[in-house]
């Protein structure tokens, strides 16, 4: 079972490796190749603002990209490895910019769904559903009863990792991650429906 997708994807895994081992040269296409995928994640987050929001996808991916290359010491793996510490990060500036903007008084704006056809984050999400402040505190809540979960809705959501590429960083199987992504789910709902 392949925990890479194939073309461009592979080719992130070369050049983070390169880069990794010190070949320069490595460094742009690199950026290349990954800036255009966090911007589309960046892009998806955002359409979930409410439309007087004021975190642009420029913005946020530009911040996530400045983190991101920022960490020279780091040793990539492959391309699920970094696009994890990508979710890592996406997720901490979401949430910095929602508590900035005194989200948890007022609500974000920026609403979070964790259905299944919502992975790809590709379609804006109802209003109805929890902000990414309250996410947060409940996945600091699953941490505490379940850290791998807690982490894999984190790959998945904020990292858009397909199973394959989540059970790939977690060191798990396929079937772990999908058993764990629908306890996860359940948990949250549950847990972000009985706060709100």
């Amino acid at each position: 079972m392949s925990t890479e997708r194939a073309g461009p994807a592979t080719d992130v895994t070369r050049l983070l490796l390169a880069w990794s081992d010190g070949e320069e040269a490595a460094a742009e296409p690199l950026m290349d190749a990954v800036y255009q995928e966090l911007r589309r994640l960046a892009r998806a987050y955002v359409l979930r603002e409410r439309p007087d929001h004021s975190l642009s996808p420029t913005g946020l991916v530009h911040e996530a990209y400045l983190r991101l290359v920022d960490q020279k010491r780091a040793r990539w793996q492959n391309r699920a490895h970094f696009f994890a510490v990508a979710a890592h990060v996406m997720r901490r500036l979401l949430v910095d910019h929602a508590r900035a903007r005194g989200a948890s008084k007022r609500g974000s704006g920026l609403t979070v769904s964790l259905d299944e056809a919502d992975v790809d984050v590709a379609a804006p999400l109802h209003t109805q559903q929890p902000d990414v402040i309250a996410l947060d505190r409940a996945l600091e809540k699953l941490a505490r009863i379940d850290a791998r979960q807690s982490r894999l809705v984190e790959l998945r959501f904020f990292g858009g990792l397909t199973v394959d590429e989540a059970a790939a960083v977690l060191d798990v199987a396929a079937i772990t991650v999908k058993r764990d992504w629908a306890l996860a789910r359940t948990w949250l709902y549950r847990e972000l429906n009985g706060s709100a």
